[in-house]
């Protein structure tokens, strides 16, 4: 009997984890009229690093890198004040900053590569601009000026405090040697990079706010799409779904409508896949112009609350369907004994 009821309860603790993992997932419906419509996202690929650009960019990267460094180091210690900077805060930044998927990159976005004569130029813009494959050319040649010396680079930058100019002399020319030699010129058959296409303000802020809460635990990943290209996905819009699976006794519904999971994938811009959830916490609402960071926060908050209930009712399924396998069993039991 003990046997037969602990099953039960690491069957429902299995269906709770791949819960947990799978419902964490939420889109944020805003509109966005510069947002690429579905169809866009299959045309264009994912931009590629250009490897042959990089020995030509690798100095001036390196010169950029070392005064983010310096900077974003002086922002966390002004951020943080009274309090010290610690050498793991650091070493976070010196990890992260050549990584787009995190807010430390984002001066990556800000760069051009411009050709002029037989050189290449990198120019610094006000705005943030699409990433493409310029923006990962610069990754790329980041990745490899820090290489694996981003904990050394902390450990100087914490011990010795050093200027701007000091940081750059011994990141470009003492550690990594990326200054060292003048860069070969340009091929003249060169093919020229796309053009800068700057976001919009509001594209800007809203990434940035998404990559800061991809660290939560269980979200694997948060994506905006405007309001068109949720409604024309599957389910979305279904005003009645919702009053249709309201009834907990239905034993055939699988899950409530407001909480449907899509399991087809959506193209998003950089190529990757997300399975999205729809229902009310996707629906703008049209009352008023609300804080739309104040508006993902809620829609998460109500996700979770909307998933503990589900999970609740998937338990209680569970439970009533082993008591019902329990007592047809002890039936054909008493059947057989009688029959004898």
């Amino acid at each position: 009997m003990l046997r037969k009821r602990s099953k039960v309860v690491v069957l429902e603790q299995r269906v709770l984890r791949k819960m947990k993992t799978l419902f964490w997932v939420v889109f944020v419906s805003v509109v966005a009229s510069a947002w690429l419509p579905l169809s866009e996202c299959f045309k264009k690929p994912a931009g590629l690093a250009r490897k042959e650009d990089i020995p030509y960019i690798k100095c001036q990267v390196c010169e950029i890198l070392a005064k983010q460094l310096h900077q974003q180091v002086k922002n966390k210690q002004a951020e943080i004040a009274p309090k010290k900077i610690s050498e793991y805060e650091i070493i976070e930044i010196t990890e992260n900053v050549c990584n787009l998927k995190k807010v430390e990159a984002d001066w990556i976005l800000r760069i051009d590569i411009v050709e002029k004569e037989d050189r290449l130029e990198l120019v610094e813009h006000d705005s943030e601009g699409q990433c493409n494959s310029e923006c990962k050319t610069i990754e790329r040649a980041c990745q490899e000026v820090i290489g694996y010396s981003d904990t050394d680079v902390a450990e100087y930058l914490y011990s010795s405090k050093p200027d701007a100019d000091s940081l750059y002399k011994y990141l470009c020319r003492d550690l990594t040697k990326a200054c060292s030699t003048k860069p070969p010129p340009v091929p003249k058959d060169r093919i020229p990079g796309e053009a800068f296409v700057a976001k919009s303000d509001k594209e800007a802020e809203m990434e940035k706010l998404l990559k800061s809460m991809e660290g939560m635990p269980g979200a694997p990943g948060m994506k905006m799409y405007s309001r068109d290209d949720l409604m024309n996905m599957k389910n979305l819009g279904d005003e009645d779904a919702e009053d249709e699976d309201e009834d907990e006794d239905d034993g055939d519904a699988a899950f409530p409508g407001k909480l449907v999971l899509s399991l087809f994938p959506y193209c998003l811009k950089n190529g990757m896949y997300l399975y999205f959830i729809h229902g009310k916490v996707l629906r703008e609402k049209e009352k008023g112009k609300s804080d739309w960071k104040q508006t993902i926060r809620k829609g998460i908050t109500d996700t979770t609350v909307t998933l503990k209930k589900h999970a609740d009712r998937v338990s209680n399924r569970l439970r009533q369907w082993w008591r019902a396998k329990k007592t047809s069993s002890k039936k054909g039991t008493k059947g057989a004994k009688s029959e004898l």
